[in-house]
């Protein structure tokens, strides 16, 4: 499989580099920049979600596509969990894969823009969340919903609205994961002391709005 992912994404003009087991999965990606992230949930050494968590604790924000044979719900949410970009369930299409790598590392149109709301301030550039001093890293998906929501603090937004806004239309994502990307970002806002929060009403959404003191 590993051989056949290198043969195809090479054949489409990707540098690829390898690793054959987790610790050297994390070692190279700690070593090195890139672009994005491929890792197999079953890797020897150390597993996948494993590298994952160790690399966001780190502050690593490079886009990671998880690969597994487990496609039940409950593994989805730990990748997730675990800060995962976008999940993709064996077996699959050489073209699927490609298509979730496309949308994984394309970048904002926008790569320097600041966007500001309190005194929070989120850099699309490098995927940093600023208060105070403070930051936070994002994945590209939760730059994604932050800016979206901070270009229209006051505005509600539907679960299944910010899916179609957000989330890419060949991704298999459901409004839960929505609700689990919206707890990851009021949890940096918290860890940040921010001064804004993601407000939510049932029945009608999700809206960023300054704290009132």
């Amino acid at each position: 499989m590993l051989d056949a992912i290198v043969d195809v994404l090479t054949y489409h003009h990707y540098e690829v580099e390898t690793a054959a087991n987790g610790l050297a999965a994390l070692n190279t990606a700690c070593r090195e920049r890139f672009d994005g992230l491929l890792l197999d949930i079953m890797m020897p050494g150390m597993d996948g979600i494993s590298v994952l968590r160790a690399l966001r604790a780190k502050g690593d924000p490079t886009p990671v596509l998880l690969l597994s044979a487990r496609g039940e719900v409950d593994d989805r949410v730990a990748g997730l969990d675990a800060g995962a970009d976008d999940y993709l369930p064996k077996p699959f299409a050489m073209t699927e894969l490609l298509a979730r790598i496309r949308a994984m590392i394309r970048g904002p149109v926008l790569a320097s823009a600041r966007l500001s709301l309190g005194h929070v301030q989120l850099d699309e550039g490098t995927g940093t969340l600023i208060c105070g001093g403070r930051s936070e890293p994002l994945s590209r998906l939760e730059m994604s919903l932050m800016a979206l929501l901070m270009r229209n603090s006051g505005i509600y937004f539907s679960a299944e609205t910010l899916l179609e806004r957000v989330w890419d239309m060949d991704s298999d994502a459901e409004v839960g994961t929505v609700w689990v990307y919206i707890s990851y970002l009021r949890k940096k806002l918290t860890a940040l002391d921010a001064d804004i929060a993601i407000r939510s009403r049932r029945g009608i959404g999700y809206t960023l709005e300054r704290i009132l003191s």
